[in-house]
């Protein structure tokens, strides 16, 4: 048995639920926990998709086909649970999903910031309301596709979040939310593969996902077109301003704040010397604020919506290494002590379009050390 898969109550004939969203991910998870003894047991979510887009004219293939919400990912993964021979539940979860997700992801919009759904989605639906209807069915261990490790330490009787074996597919920015007592439950049977490997598994045991592609789309919106879908929610904010310069000098007009997000250089409609980007999006003045490359460049932030996965707030300032967006290298940092709720993280250098309603993740080697959302950058 693996390292990451070692924890108090798990044995060989254990039921463990498997989040199975018809992807090759979640379905070699699966061939994974039979090879080690398990039995696992298929469970998948039928979540809200926003049904506007179908009608512009995607095919049901076309939409259907991408992501985590779509009712094909249900054919598949109904499929490989036939193949594998396990049972298979399937539970629907549209109106949490659209209250916890997606007016989430309304909101924050709205509010000047850009948010990350999958965040959310992990948090308060994946690690929360569907591990709660696991152990409904009396099955205590949960597993998912993600490609991170959860190593149990008998001697502190904590367990550690760590990043997965194949850097190019870690997800540990995703789970810094977890809690000890998730991590109990959990089991990621990819942690310490790459993903070759993963479709490897998934080829040998005759699976017809084997070689389906990853979604890169927000899951939610299939035609990936977060503009229309923001115009089509019918928000007040989304109203022409002006676009400003960092001393105040209108520059031009945008056309709704929602559109933009800190660091963006393309779409701005504005005629210069040199690039422009957005330095900053201020939702009372309805102003966007531009400047040149150097300005959008932060010496730390303030974070709030903290979570340490130890459960342990740090009592003094601690050296860390931290990502600002899920695709960003890890960057040394001083991590202090948090106050009122809120966290500052100075940069050893300067960060580029630190962009507030992103996750600031910290690590320590592979270690994820917690998290929290941006709140502003300084």
């Amino acid at each position: 048995m693996r390292q990451s898969q070692q924890r108090p109550g798990l044995t060989k004939g254990t039921k463990v639920a498997v989040a199975m969203s018809g992807g090759v991910d979640s379905s070699a998870a699966v061939v994974l926990l039979q090879e080690s003894g398990f039995e696992p047991v298929g469970v998948t979510l039928r979540l809200w998709v926003d049904g506007e887009a179908i009608r512009r004219g995607l095919s049901r293939q076309e939409e259907e086909g991408k992501g985590c919400t779509s009712l094909q990912g249900i054919e598949d993964a109904q499929k490989v649970a036939r193949r594998l021979g396990i049972p298979h539940y399937v539970f629907d979860m549209q109106e949490d999903f659209l209250e916890k997700v997606v007016n989430h992801f309304l909101r924050e919009y709205k509010s000047g910031r850009t948010p990350n759904p999958c965040i959310p989605c992990n948090r308060y639906l994946k690690f929360s309301l569907l591990m709660q209807r696991v152990r409904s069915l009396g099955i205590i261990f949960f597993a998912t596709g993600h490609y991170v490790k959860n190593i149990y330490d008998p001697l502190s009787g904590k367990y550690s979040l760590c990043r997965g074996t194949d850097q190019s597919k870690d997800q540990s920015y995703m789970l810094y939310t977890l809690s000890q007592e998730q991590l109990a439950g959990l089991i990621f049977p990819l942690g310490e593969l790459t993903k070759e490997e993963i479709r490897q598994k998934a080829r040998d045991a005759a699976l017809e996902v084997a070689e389906k592609k990853d979604s890169q789309e927000i899951c939610f919106i299939p035609d990936n077109d977060y503009r229309s879908f923001l115009v089509r929610s019918g928000s007040e904010a989304i109203l022409p301003g002006d676009i400003l310069s960092v001393a105040g000098e209108k520059l031009g007009e945008h056309k709704g704040l929602p559109f933009y997000t800190v660091g963006q250089r393309k779409g701005l409609g504005l005629t210069s010397t040199e690039p422009l980007y957005v330095i900053d999006i201020n939702p009372k003045s309805n102003a966007l604020i531009v400047g040149h490359e150097d300005e959008i460049y932060s010496r730390g932030l303030t974070a709030d919506d903290l979570n340490f996965i130890w459960g342990e707030t740090p009592a003094e300032e601690m050296q860390v290494q931290v990502k600002i967006r899920y695709r960003a290298p890890s960057v040394p940092a001083i991590l202090y002590p948090p106050e009122k709720g809120e966290a500052k993280i100075i940069f050893s250098q300067q960060q580029k379009a630190v962009t507030p309603g992103q996750a600031v993740v910290f690590y320590r080697g592979e270690e994820v050390v917690g998290g929290g959302t941006i709140k502003e950058y300084c």
